[in-house]
């Protein structure tokens, strides 16, 4: 059981990180809590299958990504739509709130309005310090797309930042 709680302790201390990766895949807070309560469950109750060799805040990503887009399947199925792409979904995309005042806010507003494509890769890279290669890993991608949706999302924020558009 010490082995249980142990691991049980690391996820606890992942949960800042894991909510912000959910953020960028379900783009609101209730969501997102629910994606993480549910991916932490999930862990807790396979924790026999991680191995030591490998990175628990890598494998919590994975766990998130897909169980979110397994939702996201099924909500489209639940309205009739069948299964979509869930990078084609629109459940991933919503309008930036336009009433956040802070500096700190309107940059994670900006990314949060990127493609869920792009924005996860930026919170994996920049935010999470992960290479393009766990990026790419967490991702189920090729590291060249990881590369490419990385210099989009900097040069939109960059863009933003300058008060152009897009």
């Amino acid at each position: 059981m010490d082995g249980e709680k142990a691991f049980r302790a690391n996820v606890v201390a992942l949960l800042p990180q894991l909510r912000r990766f959910a953020l960028t895949l379900t783009r609101n807070r209730p969501d997102a809590d629910d994606l993480v309560q549910i991916g932490c469950i999930k862990a807790i109750e396979r924790h026999t299958q991680f191995r030591q060799e490998m990175r628990l805040d890598s494998w919590m990503y994975t766990i998130l990504r897909n169980t979110w887009v397994s939702e996201i399947r099924k909500r489209n199925v639940r309205m009739g739509e069948g299964q979509v792409e869930a990078a084609e979904a629109p459940e991933l995309r919503t309008d930036v709130d336009g009433h956040e005042e802070t500096y700190g806010n309107q940059i994670i507003a900006m990314v949060m309005a990127l493609p869920e494509g792009l924005s996860s890769v930026l919170l994996l890279v920049s935010v999470e310090g992960r290479s393009y290669k766990e990026t790419a890993e967490i991702l189920g991608i090729p590291i060249g797309t990881v590369m490419s949706r990385m210099s989009t999302a900097r040069q939109r924020l960059r863009a933003q930042l300058e008060g152009g558009a897009n």
